[in-house]
């Protein structure tokens, strides 16, 4: 039997060398290969899509960017694997988990468990981002874009304005764009304290606003554009959301 390919992500050193020891000493039960490893979200997504993993054994708690939310942007690859969390969560966090049907490891792991988790992922896929999401329903920090058959972490802090243009939502920071095909409706439900729709097409972040300027029209309709920091694009106000632009702006 090929062993099972298996990507190991914990911030802790000791964390990811007792795995590691608990997969070797397990061997001859089920045979398993480690074939990457990382310390947090970011080098994740950078090692994992090209290492093989069929598992993921995913801490929860790593700095920048949590195991769960690391699953959800995991769940966007291409062949992603089966995760296994491991965490050190009480109880009501783990019935979350036994809920949604997403597999667990509490700390410190034991050979039995691990054997059982890795038999069941051996033949599962990744989780699904509704259940993802059951147990977490905190806006995410990123947003994960495909770009060049590898995933680009976009930080949510960084998007000045997120726009739909046919199928593709343009995500525009200060220093480019990025492509996305999240509906706006999903992000803009997600991030609501953040972002503050303009128009049917777009929203801007509520920060990033510096001001309003009249547009020229073909009536005599009084137009607004709305000013953002850090982008020169001056974007239409509709007719129907100027009331809550307008409101914002007097908040201020």
């Amino acid at each position: 039997m090929s062993p099972l390919r298996v990507f190991i992500a914990d911030d802790e050193e000791p964390a990811r060398q007792r795995l590691r020891e608990l997969l070797a000493d397990l061997a001859a039960e089920l045979p398993a290969e480690v074939v990457g490893e990382a310390g947090n979200g970011v080098e994740t997504l950078e090692r994992l899509p090209g290492s093989g993993a069929q598992v993921l054994l995913l801490d929860i708690q790593m700095p920048g960017m949590s195991g769960l939310e690391l699953a959800r942007h995991v769940a966007g690859l291409p062949d992603a694997p089966a995760v296994i969390f491991v965490t050190a969560h009480d109880r009501h966090a783990v019935e979350a988990f036994e809920l949604n049907a997403l597999d667990y490891l509490l700390k410190p792991v034991r050979a039995a468990r691990l054997v059982d988790a890795l038999r069941r992922a051996s033949g599962a896929g990744a989780p699904e981002r509704a259940r993802l999401e059951r147990v977490d329903p905190r806006a995410r920090e990123f947003l994960s874009v495909p770009e060049r058959n590898r995933i680009v972490l976009v930080p949510v802090r960084d998007i000045v304005y997120c726009k739909a243009e046919l199928k593709y939502v343009t995500l525009r920071t200060r220093t480019g764009e990025h492509l996305s095909e999240e509906p706006l409706v999903t992000l803009e439900r997600e991030f609501a304290e953040r972002f503050v729709r303009i128009h049917r097409n777009c929203l801007v972040a509520r920060a990033a606003i510096r001001g309003f300027e009249r547009a020229d029209g073909e009536d005599d309709e009084t137009r607004w554009l709305v000013l953002l920091d850090g982008v020169p694009e001056r974007l239409p106000v509709s007719r129907r959301q100027w009331p809550v632009l307008r409101d914002l702006a007097a908040e201020r």
